[in-house]
């Protein structure tokens, strides 16, 4: 299989692209500089260019998008969170239809669901209300043109990733293992979150499987609470979680980011692999966790 990429240079594409050639797959890299390595093709998605990129492409993966985790949410950074993600997801949704590509694999957000409290949602739940769960379904919105085409597309609702060189560790293990972790707010919210090494088998899944379309939630089978997951990280780091952080300090600091990313969270759950047979190695927390950080 010939697959192109864009957004391989982050912690998932990075880790995507390797396993795509460990298992015999030609892998193309979209750059937004010029070429200097084989595999990688020149785009530029303001302008809609793309070189030579989709010759023999058998999929498309598409993980362009700005790191939510940056601060306050100015008016100025939606638009860059925004257009980070929507303008090359349209131009790659156009070159697919275009050019008769038959699999498109979609990077979202789990916050396409807002804010579900205790409520228990799959794929099939409606968009919730937010900044982010908006952005989630115009990103997903922005896909529309490859679906026309007849092109099998997947929209992976990603959820916060357990990894060891990147994501949301990268933040939170030096600070519980300087002892100063805590539960966030009431601690109630809960947390999807799914283990770097699931996730990329969960795109090698959809690639293969011609049967997964459309919106697909790429989390493991048991979200926590907040408070359940400081308990986690601090079983797996041996140190202490005594710590409450206040909502009210956090929303302060971070404002509307806080709220949305820290202090509430969809109970998320993957119906969609769960029913075609998905089988996770990370399942369970504490040993997503201890993979993560040991």
């Amino acid at each position: 299989m010939r697959v192109l990429v864009a957004g391989s240079s982050g912690l998932i594409g990075t880790a995507l692209c390797a396993r795509l050639r460990e298992s015999g797959h030609d892998v193309v890299r979209l750059v937004r500089r010029t070429p200097v390595l084989p595999d990688e093709r020149r785009w530029n998605p303001p302008s809609g260019e793309i070189d030579d990129a989709f010759d023999d492409v058998d999929a498309v993966v598409n993980l362009c998008g700005a790191p939510l985790a940056s601060g306050r949410w100015s008016g100025a950074r939606k638009q860059v969170l925004r257009d980070s993600r929507i303008e090359p997801t349209e131009v790659l949704a156009e070159a697919v239809a275009e050019r008769g590509v038959p699999v498109l694999v979609n990077a979202s957000g789990i916050n396409y669901y807002g804010d579900t409290d205790e409520v228990e949602v799959d794929e099939s739940a409606p968009v919730g209300d937010g900044f982010l769960a908006r952005l989630c379904a115009e990103w997903e919105a922005a896909c529309a043109p490859a679906s026309r085409a007849g092109t099998r597309v997947v929209l992976l609702r990603i959820a916060p990733v357990l990894a060891r060189h990147g994501g949301m560790l990268r933040l939170l293990a030096p600070v519980f293992r300087s002892g100063l972790g805590g539960t966030l707010g009431h601690g109630r919210q809960y947390l999807p979150w799914i283990g770097l090494p699931d996730l990329i088998e969960v795109f090698m899944f959809c690639l293969r499987h011609d049967e997964v379309s459309g919106p697909v939630n790429a989390t493991a089978p048991r979200p926590a609470t907040n408070a359940e997951f400081t308990r986690a990280m601090g079983r797996a780091v041996r140190r202490p979680t005594p710590w409450r952080v206040p909502g009210g300090l956090l929303r302060l600091a971070l404002g509307e980011a806080a709220e949305e990313t820290l202090l509430t969270g969809p109970r998320a759950v993957p119906g969609v692999l769960t029913d075609a047979g998905f089988e996770y190695t990370l399942g369970d927390l504490d040993r997503a966790l201890a993979a993560a950080l040991s």
